[in-house]
């Protein structure tokens, strides 16, 4: 990838946010999106590449997006402390198990240990260098999800009315 060129840095909550969105306009159902907005912030965080998290929505309909969250969720589900995940990058795997809400690691041949009794820590995380050309991706990405400005979506109730300004 060539050098980051970066004019913005940007809130967690906003990455978090426009990552999923990104996701949910690449073909990722609601809850892996969601899921990939929590790895991307924990990923960036971590200083890795953002080449993963690039490939990862250029992947979709198939890939990491959708293989690890279910795969994480079969584990959890089972009450098992510990089980396979796919083959995928290994960071943005990582990342993923980091970003998990309960005590986890990754070992080195990628089995995730689980600990559904034991929270995981946060660390605050303020604001986030997002490279502009990925901004502008995401953005597109995320723009499938609106719906066209038309005569026929405002009838149907699309945007603000007259009384959602008040």
């Amino acid at each position: 990838m060539a050098p980051r060129v970066c004019a913005m840095i940007r809130s967690a909550n906003e990455v978090m946010v426009l990552a999923a969105k990104a996701a949910r306009g690449a073909g990722a159902p609601p809850a892996q999106a969601v899921q990939f907005g929590a790895a991307a912030i924990v990923h960036f965080r971590a200083g890795r590449e953002v080449d993963e998290l690039i490939q990862a929505l250029a992947s979709l309909p198939q890939g990491p997006i959708l293989a690890l969250p279910l795969a994480i969720a079969r584990i959890a589900e089972n009450a098992q402390t510990a089980g396979p995940l796919p083959q995928s990058d290994a960071l943005l795997t990582q990342s993923y198990v980091e970003a998990l809400a309960y005590a986890a690691h990754l070992d080195g041949n990628g089995v995730l240990h689980l600990d559904l009794t034991k929270p995981a820590p946060r660390i605050q995380l303020a604001r986030i260098d997002l490279p502009d050309e990925v901004y502008a991706a995401w953005s597109d990405l995320a723009a499938v999800l609106l719906v066209p400005e038309s005569d026929a979506s405002r009838l149907s109730g699309a945007g603000a009315g007259l009384s959602d300004n008040d």
